[in-house]
C-alpha cells in the first residue's frame, strides 16, 4: 500500500514540474503557428490521451489500495503492482510530450486540455497566440498576464 501511495505522489509531481511551461525564446507569427500545428498538434493530442489514462489509473488505483487495505475485495498485490508500472511508464510519455513540444518553441499550459501558447509578438509586444487539442487553427491571442480566459480573436496582419 505504502508503494501506490508513493507512486500517486509521484505522479502528482510530474504533474505540478510539467505544468507551468518557460517562456520560448523562439516567436511565431500567427502563420507560423498554425504551420507549426502539423507537428504541434500530434503531440498534443498523445499527451492529452496519456494524461487521460493517468487520470483513469490513479482513480483506480485509489480504489484497489482501497479494497486491497480492507478484506482484499478479490484484488492482489500484483494487480496494484501493474497499474503503478503502467502509471510510471505513462507519466515517462508524458515528460517525453512536454520536452518535444518545448523543443517546438510552444509552452504547455495544461496537460489535461493540451492548451499551447506560441510566444508572438503584436504591436511590439510580447504576447501569446493560444491553442487547444481540438481547435482546429491557431486563433486567439492574449497577453503574457492575461491567460486563457483573456483570450482575443488574432486581428492583424503578420
Amino acid at each position: 500500500m505504502k508503494n501506490a501511495i508513493r507512486a500517486s505522489q509521484a505522479a502528482s509531481r510530474v504533474r505540478s514540474s510539467l505544468r507551468c511551461g518557460s517562456m520560448a525564446e523562439l516567436t511565431f507569427t500567427p502563420d507560423e503557428a498554425n504551420n507549426a500545428l502539423s507537428e504541434v498538434r500530434p503531440v498534443a493530442e498523445r499527451l492529452v490521451a496519456v494524461r487521460a489514462r493517468m487520470r483513469e489509473l490513479e482513480h483506480a488505483q485509489g480504489e484497489l489500495v482501497t479494497a486491497i487495505g480492507g478484506n482484499g475485495g478479490g484484488y492482489a498485490a500484483s494487480d496494484l503492482s501493474a497499474a503503478q508500472s503502467e502509471l510510471g511508464g505513462l507519466a515517462d510519455a508524458a515528460i517525453a510530450c512536454v520536452e518535444r513540444l518545448e523543443e517546438l518553441g510552444v509552452q504547455v499550459k495544461d496537460l489535461d486540455s493540451g492548451l499551447i501558447d506560441f510566444p508572438s509578438e503584436r504591436e511590439g509586444i510580447a504576447v501569446l497566440l493560444c491553442w487547444r487539442v481540438g481547435e482546429e487553427s491557431v486563433a486567439y491571442w492574449h497577453g503574457l498576464e492575461d491567460g486563457f480566459a483573456g483570450r482575443k480573436p488574432i486581428d492583424w496582419d503578420e
